[in-house]
């Protein structure tokens, strides 16, 4: 999603900022990107003293409001993950395949429920690299036209 919205906004995904974590030399091209990984790596591996450091890192920079938000968003997307982990929900084919080079960017098959998803046959490898360009053309283009139609009201 992260990524799809930023090549909406037109700009480049660079996901090494999120895949190498808080201290990461990526561009993360996420206003305070740096200190939204790093609570939200804190606040799933629960240690209160990094919890409470992150927590007012991110405060520092996005105020209440923004810290509020952040922690509904970790808090939202570690609700899916746990409902989708626990009814065995497997990755769709297509999401799959728009997000192979992700999940390897990434290195989400390290994850034990990554497992569930299953391979992709050497067709659907084949056609991932083709169906991530139609929607990263697809997300410019509808990103153009919203900004286009925003500039003209």
């Amino acid at each position: 999603m992260l990524r799809a919205s930023i090549e909406y906004q037109g700009n480049e995904a660079d996901v090494s900022a999120v895949a190498g974590g808080a201290e990461s030399e990526g561009n993360n091209p996420v206003v305070h990107g740096r200190e939204l990984v790093a609570f939200a790596e804190a606040a799933v591996q629960g240690d209160p003293a990094s919890l409470e450091s992150a927590r007012d890192a991110l405060r520092e920079v996005v105020g209440s409001a923004g810290l509020v938000d952040a922690a509904g968003v970790v808090a939202n997307f570690q609700r899916m993950v746990r409902i989708a982990d626990g009814a065995g929900i497997a990755l769709d084919t297509s999401v799959g395949m728009l997000a192979e080079d992700l999940r390897e960017d990434l290195g989400l098959d390290r994850f034990e429920s990554a497992g569930r998803s299953g391979d992709l046959g050497p067709v659907q490898r084949a056609l991932s690299p083709v169906l991530r360009r139609l929607a990263h053309f697809g997300f410019r283009m509808m990103g153009r036209r919203a900004r286009k139609r925003s500039a003209v009201s």
